[in-house]
Order: structure tokens, then C-alpha cells, then sequence
């Protein structure tokens, strides 16, 4: 696994992680791997709305940050496996803090306009349910 540094000071530590996980899709990429590792196709089936152009280029980003690891299998055809390391699990620890917070704010969000919470969502569970749940809540407030 090698890391590649971006060139630049960083503020502080928060502009550090927001080097790597900033962008649309890169933390959606991050929850679909949290659940098990993916090939390239099941990535784009769970990451709903990624183009192919920009999972691989968002792929190859956390792969040389050392968040993703790509194991290629030596088959016909070729196989190839997507899976966080160490680093990856760690930093979907650290976000999971924010995604409760986001959960918090589209639930208030959703009372204040007197639209209903669908009943069904763990209000306690983790990074993934964030994303599963948004849409219940809100209709048309997708990942964006």
C-alpha cells in the first residue's frame, strides 16, 4: 500500500480529512465498503447516481491515500475487490459522529416542516442508516 501526500499545508485537521474525503460520492463509496468488501460493478450499484468515470477516479484517490485496498485476482476473467483497510475503518469510525449529526438535523428538519419520520429508523444506528434513511424522511432529498 503506498500513501500518496497531496502538496500543500493543511489548517488544520479537519481540512487534512476533508482532503480526503471530500467530494459527492467518497463517503458513500467509504459506507459501502464498511458493510463488506465489493467488486467494481456492486460499488456502482450501491453507490446510486456515481458515474463509472468518477467511482474509478474516487476509487484510485482513496486507494493512494490508504484508505481502500484493491486486490486483483489473477483469474479469466479478471477479478478485482474492493475493501478498506485499517485506515478506512478508523475513518468511518470518525465519521459516524457526523453522520448521527446529519440524521439529528434532516429529522429536525422534517418536524419542523411537519413532514412525518418513517417510524422503521433506528435513530441510534450507524454510518449506513444515514443513508438509507435519508430518503424516508425527506422525499427528494436524496445524497445530494
Amino acid at each position: 500500500m503506498r500513501i500518496v501526500r497531496r502538496p500543500g499545508a493543511f489548517v488544520c485537521g479537519i481540512d487534512a480529512a476533508m482532503d480526503v474525503i471530500g467530494g459527492k460520492w467518497k463517503v458513500l463509496i467509504l459506507w459501502a465498503l464498511n458493510e463488506r468488501t465489493c467488486r467494481f460493478g456492486e460499488l456502482r450499484r450501491a453507490v446510486t447516481g456515481v458515474t463509472e468515470k468518477v467511482l474509478s477516479s474516487h476509487l484510485k484517490e482513496l486507494e493512494d491515500d490508504g484508505i481502500v485496498h484493491r486486490e486483483v485476482y489473477a483469474e479469466v476473467p479478471p477479478r478485482v475487490e474492493y475493501s478498506l483497510t485499517p485506515l478506512g475503518l478508523s475513518l468511518n469510525a470518525a465519521l459516524e459522529p457526523l453522520g448521527l449529526w446529519g440524521r439529528e438535523h434532516i429529522y429536525r428538519g422534517a418536524e419542523e416542516a411537519g413532514v412525518g419520520v418513517d417510524a422503521g429508523v433506528d435513530a441510534g444506528a450507524g454510518v449506513g442508516a444515514d443513508c438509507e434513511a435519508a430518503p424516508q424522511v425527506v422525499a427528494g432529498l436524496g445524497h445530494g
